[in-house]
């Protein structure tokens, strides 16, 4: 199914192709030295991909520098239609108060790297790091690493902290001490400091008020909630941080818990509603997989989930979500299959899901397609006050206030009874159910394949859609086939 809108989130530029090894800092330092205004506005529409190297993730990205492998993915994410890179550095790994100068000469080793494949670098600080005590550790530590990049064009920001704690008073007490810090280092990088998921709006907030005097350039969100509801989450994290720029520097769903073909889904929800608020810039985490063993010893490392969020496998190969992103960074269609709407698409590559599979679970079968070779089954299922068992999928495109969304599908029965139908269903932002609306029944018995069709506006408080392929208290079997989803 072709979505009915996509949106251009950026505009493509040449591949550069120098040798990565030729340090063309002294060229940059000849040229105009970078405004403020100019890497804000860079910050806002960078193409960025957050990036560890597939067997050296965090801290090992440093301690076993690469530059063979990193240069050659960086090259990746450039032909992926990537413009920037983030970049994070760690004082455990530098070494603290002071850098060491071998540490050093990787960074600024990986910032041409970037520059001569064509990407800029957001620098992120402190990550792994609670030492809020030590300010004048702290202040010489970050003087060292961003001072050198103040008038390089190629660095477009600093973040002065991943994912700092807002609920954390030695947190905040120590960042409204670092921020001019960083300033005074680099008066022309914009400063953020990157928040949670978890903190949310919420935090964002209470960030912008405990740093009032020195207010931080533009906010940074890491998106990891429902992307069905992705429109109203990024509003209400606008709304926290006006008029200061948002920008959505990580974003993404692990396939470790959730399928390849939903890990695609999720990142076109979160694209697509992002442009629809304005935010245009949104950073997958992350390029690739991990391997075993790539994540340093440390908590992250025990979370499954963690090693599997890539757009690559680690063998180097796509996974369906590195189309979703080079169409949003390219401007062009999304593959037409991000939906799967005649579920022709290979084993776990799907972004469908069984709703109540207890009281008779959907699955793919062929030999009964309507077009293709696969359709959908239901069978002997049963009926409660939840519902009735489903496959149920969320569309593409965000909901808005006022819309009218119509879905179709194709429906046959041997020996049906009960009700087999096509729904809608609406959530609120916090994903409570609103209600929804059905199609027609699929008559009783026999039949040939039958389009079933359902239409309903957007409900006050509607926040996220579900379409439903649904069969309740079926002594016989169902096929659905060729679904169309569209909002007008």
């Amino acid at each position: 199914m072709r979505k009915a809108a996509v949106l251009a989130l950026g505009l493509t530029t040449a591949l550069l192709t120098a040798s990565p090894l030729v340090d063309d800092r002294a060229s940059a330092a000849t040229t105009a030295a970078p405004t403020l205004a100019g890497r804000l506005a860079s910050v806002q529409t960078a193409k960025q991909i957050n990036y560890y190297p597939s067997a050296n993730g965090w801290t090992r990205m440093w301690t076993s520098f690469d530059p063979v492998t990193i240069n050659a993915d960086l090259a990746k994410a450039r032909a992926l239609g990537a413009d920037s890179v983030r970049a994070i550095v760690f004082p455990s790994a530098f070494g603290y108060p002071t850098p060491k100068p071998e540490y050093t000469s990787k960074l600024a080793q990986f910032v041409t790297m970037a520059g001569n494949n064509g990407l800029t670098v957001k620098l992120t600080l402190f990550d792994w790091w609670n030492g809020y005590t030590d300010v004048a550790g702290s202040s010489a530590w970050a003087r060292a690493i961003v001072s050198p990049y103040r008038d390089d064009k190629r660095v477009i920001s600093i973040g002065l902290q991943n994912e700092l704690d807002p609920a954390d008073p030695a947190a905040v007490a120590w960042a409204k001490k670092l921020v001019p810090v960083l300033r005074s280092a680099a008066p022309a990088l914009p400063v953020t400091i990157a928040m949670s998921g978890a903190a949310g709006s919420a935090g964002m907030a209470k960030i912008k008020s405990a740093l009032a005097a020195t207010p931080l350039d533009y906010y940074d969100y890491h998106f990891y909630g429902n992307s069905e509801n992705a429109l109203a989450l990024i509003r209400q994290a606008q709304a926290a941080v006006a008029p200061a720029p948002l920008v959505l520097g990580e974003t993404g769903v692990s396939t470790q818990s959730t399928s390849e073909g939903e890990q695609a889904a999720y990142l076109a929800r979160v694209f697509q509603a992002a442009a629809v608020a304005g935010v245009r810039s949104v950073a997958p985490w992350t390029l690739h997989d991990f391997r075993a063993g790539a994540i340093p010893t440390s908590a992250v490392a025990k979370i499954a989930s963690q090693y599997a969020f890539g757009l690559h496998r680690t063998d180097g190969s796509a996974k369906p979500a590195a189309a979703v992103v080079k169409a949003a960074w390219t401007g062009t269609a999304y593959p037409s299959n991000v939906l799967d709407p005649s579920f022709e698409n290979a084993a776990g590559q799907t972004p469908w899901s069984t709703y109540l599979p207890e009281l008779g679970a959907a699955t793919k079968v062929q030999g009964t397609a309507r077009t293709g070779k696969w359709s959908v089954q239901l069978s002997n299922t049963g009926k409660n006050a939840s519902g009735s068992p489903s496959y149920r999928v969320a569309p593409v495109a965000p909901v808005v206030p006022g819309a009218t969304w119509r879905a179709e599908a194709y429906a046959r029965g041997t020996a049906a009874t009960g009700a087999t139908q096509v729904a809608l269903s609406w959530f609120d932002v916090n994903g409570r159910w609103l209600g929804g609306a059905s199609s027609a029944t699929l008559p009783a018995g026999t039949t040939g394949w039958t389009k079933l069709t359902v239409s309903s506006a957007a409900p006050a408080g509607a926040a996220g859609l579900q379409v439903h392929l649904k069969s309740g208290d079926n002594k016989g079997t169902v096929w659905f086939d060729d679904v169309t989803l569209a909002a007008s």
